[in-house]
This record gives structure tokens, C-alpha cells and sequence, in this order.
């Protein structure tokens, strides 16, 4: 792993950060799972206020490599992996490791025995290699466009 990637909380100033890793992130690389019209309906922000807010009511976290934001995480009160998306040009470095490293400290702190995520088709062979199995294959409906993801869970050992 890279000891030039730092995690940190996210930070409101993170809001603008966060919005381009993601879009960036679907269109330049899930893009190769889904069509350009499955892409298009999913790469929307139509509320930035709503979307910063989800990141400050629940522990979140930034990835930074010489003080750039290039990933970002987060953990519900459920357990619930909610995002994890790395920018496209620091794929490959392990900052989705690191991310999930200190969101699955947290979820140990917190006590949770389980944590899940909806993984992309993109995602997917990540959080396999990562403990994670699949419970469920889903289709999401984003925009008039469907979407197939999956219902991933990791169990921890109590």
C-alpha cells in the first residue's frame, strides 16, 4: 500500500471534492460496466446541499495524496458502506483499501458484526477480494434507466 495516501474525516470545504471524484468515477470507469444511458442517468448530483449534508451526518472520509482529494468513503448508522468511489487517475494505488480499512475500523468501534454495500458491477471484484459475498443480485431503477448492482455483505467475527 501507499504511505503517500492519507485518511482523514471529511470536511464540509470536501463537498465540491467528493462530487467531482464521483463523477468522474462513473463516467470514465463504470463506464466499461454500463451503457452510456445507464451512465448518464447515474452521474447526477441534482442537489449539492443534499449530497453534502449525507456526507456530515454520517462518519465519512477522505482519501488525500499530497493534500489532493482523490477517494472518499462513508458508514451509515446501519452499517451500510453507502459510497466509496476513487478518482480515476489514482486507480490501481490502494486508496479503495485504505478507504475500507478505516470504515471497517469504524464499524468495529461502532460494534457492528456486519457491514454492506450495493456494489456496482464495477465494484464488484473489489469487495470480493475484500471478504465480501454477494446476498443478493439486485436492478436499481436511477432516471428511467436500470441498473444492476449487488447487496454485499462482510461479517466480522464477535
Amino acid at each position: 500500500m501507499d504511505d503517500r495516501i492519507l485518511i482523514r474525516p471529511y470536511a464540509p470545504s470536501d463537498v465540491d471534492a467528493t462530487i467531482d471524484i464521483f463523477l468522474r468515477a462513473v463516467r470514465e470507469i463504470s463506464s466499461k460496466d454500463y451503457s452510456a444511458a445507464q451512465i448518464e442517468a447515474w452521474a447526477k448530483v441534482e442537489d449539492r446541499d443534499r449530497w453534502a449534508e449525507r456526507r456530515r451526518s454520517s462518519p465519512a472520509w477522505i482519501a488525500e495524496i499530497a493534500g489532493e482529494p482523490v477517494g472518499f468513503s462513508d458508514l451509515t448508522t446501519d452499517g451500510c458502506l453507502d459510497m466509496m468511489f476513487v478518482h480515476p487517475e489514482f486507480q490501481g494505488l490502494g486508496v479503495a483499501t485504505r478507504l475500507l480499512s478505516r470504515v471497517e475500523e469504524e464499524a468495529r468501534v461502532l460494534g457492528f458484526r456486519r457491514i454492506y454495500t450495493e456494489a456496482s458491477r464495477t465494484a464488484r471484484p473489489f469487495f470480493d477480494r475484500k471478504g465480501f459475498r454477494v446476498t443478493t443480485a439486485q436492478t436499481i431503477e436511477k432516471r428511467g434507466q436500470s441498473l444492476e448492482n449487488f447487496l454485499m455483505e462482510k461479517l466480522y467475527a464477535e
